[in-house]
């Protein structure tokens, strides 16, 4: 048996529509992730990119489970010393909701080259309102 391997011209990319609104933040960037990697078809190789494109709607609606809302902290350093900021997650999900989605998948993709490409074919905006319209993005329950 040969091991089989996917060509660029084999891979076919789809795009996803998922509504984070009323979903927990965890589980949602554990879906959100593991269809950017592929692992949800058949030809996944985990040393290449074969993943699908994502766009999530309504990130501002996005919810955490328990007092996490109060105790999270998102951290921040400017390289001098003593200028590190500890960002509450309230104060995050008002000001950037969607960076609140990219960071929590960004923890779970690989931290390589590979894994800063897939994080390319993210698309996280805070209201309903999209770009996408034109790739016909497939609505999928998280």
């Amino acid at each position: 048996m040969k091991t089989y391997t996917p060509k660029a011209e084999d891979i076919e990319r789809r795009w996803w529509l998922v509504d984070a609104e009323g979903k927990t933040l965890g589980r949602l960037a554990t879906r959100v992730a593991s269809i950017l990697r592929g692992k949800h078809k058949p030809m996944f190789t985990p040393h290449l990119d074969v993943g699908d494109y994502v766009v999530v709607i309504n990130a501002e609606k996005v919810t955490l489970t328990g007092r996490k809302a109060d105790q999270k902290t998102y951290f921040t350093h400017s390289g001098y010393m003593g200028h590190e900021k500890h960002i509450p997650f309230r104060r995050m999900i008002e000001r950037h909701p969607d960076r609140v989605i990219e960071l929590a998948v960004r923890g779970m993709l690989p931290k390589n080259k590979l894994g800063r490409h897939m994080r390319k074919k993210l698309k996280v905006y805070a209201g309903v309102a999209h770009p996408h319209q034109g790739q016909e993005p497939q609505p999928i329950d998280v």
